[in-house]
């Protein structure tokens, strides 16, 4: 935290539970991030401390252990009331499969949304966000997409739920940013934003827009057009190749901030617009390189 603090722009910060928190109360631990400057954002849940979510947190083949998950994130969704706090993202990694003949699918899906049902009943004033990925840990993770993850919400039924979009995530699940988020803004509420970047074949965590700076300006665009206001959350893995954290992070704020004041000319104008309703790729390219090569000006 007190390293973060001296990151120039950053406004935010969110913690992993049971791991950021152990030995401090919710309360605590978030007033001494506010001492240094930094609001909390949200919590974040992660079953990987224990060896018995390797099967599966929600879908464990053992009750007792879908259970322990269970009160696990109960737990957490506590801690963070009683911080101030009102957003958990749940990223259930290891709920999934690995081979054919591994699991009943159907009864797999079932313990999956009744799970998510159950911990987002748990207090309905805390909104509960789910980040999908395709895989990793497991060879396919039960909510891999943006369709999977709407459908577990919809079928959940909780007001309370929403959606955390990872870019990283999307272009390995083989998605169009933009697209998913408007997507999610069709079916539920977007809830959180990852940034960071990448080739598309794994969860890079590279910075944001240092390979896809297109697609990232058009999902900027797209969620301030769905009326997104909550954090843009960086993602990244700067220990990974051993950068400097607060310079990486210095460099992700600076990009995003460059993009966003693309995407405000952008919409000041109605050009765009009117390229997008002819659906005219061409003349819409032409714009928006226009518009980014004028911002680094």
């Amino acid at each position: 935290m007190k390293r973060a603090a001296t990151v120039r722009g950053l406004s935010a910060i969110d913690f992993n539970y049971p791991d950021h928190l152990a030995g401090e109360s919710g309360p605590a631990i978030v007033k001494r991030a506010e001492d240094a400057g930094l609001a909390l954002n949200g919590f974040a849940m992660r079953y990987y401390g224990d060896p018995a979510y390797k099967a599966g947190a929600f879908t464990h083949p053992d009750q007792k252990v879908r259970r322990a998950a269970i009160d696990l994130t109960r737990r957490g969704i506590d801690a963070l009331a009683a911080a101030g706090g009102n957003l958990m993202t749940l990223w259930l990694g290891q709920d999934g499969f690995d081979y054919p003949f591994q699991c009943d699918y159907a009864e797999l899906w079932a313990l999956e949304v009744e799970g998510i049902r159950e911990v987002a009943a748990h207090n309905p004033s805390v909104d509960i966000s789910i980040e999908y990925k395709p895989n990793e840990p497991r060879a396919f993770s039960l909510l891999g997409n943006v369709g999977t993850t709407l459908l577990a919400i919809t079928e959940a039924g909780s007001p309370n739920l929403g959606v955390t979009l990872d870019f990283a995530h999307l272009l390995y699940a083989g998605e169009q940013p933009a697209f998913a988020a408007a997507l999610v803004a069709r079916q539920t509420r977007l809830l959180g934003v990852h940034l960071n970047d990448g080739y598309g074949r794994r969860d890079d965590g590279l910075m944001a827009a240092a390979v896809h700076p297109v697609q990232t300006l058009e999902l900027l665009r797209e969620i301030r057009r769905i009326g997104y206001r909550g954090a843009i959350y960086f993602d990244t893995f700067p220990d990974a190749t051993g950068l400097d954290p607060v310079a990486e992070c210095e460099a992700n704020i600076a990009a995003v901030t460059a993009m966003l004041a693309t995407v405000e000319e952008l919409d000041r104008a109605n050009q765009l617009g009117e390229a997008l309703s002819r659906q005219d790729p061409v003349a819409a390219q032409g714009i928006v390189r226009d518009a980014m090569q004028r911002s680094r000006k």
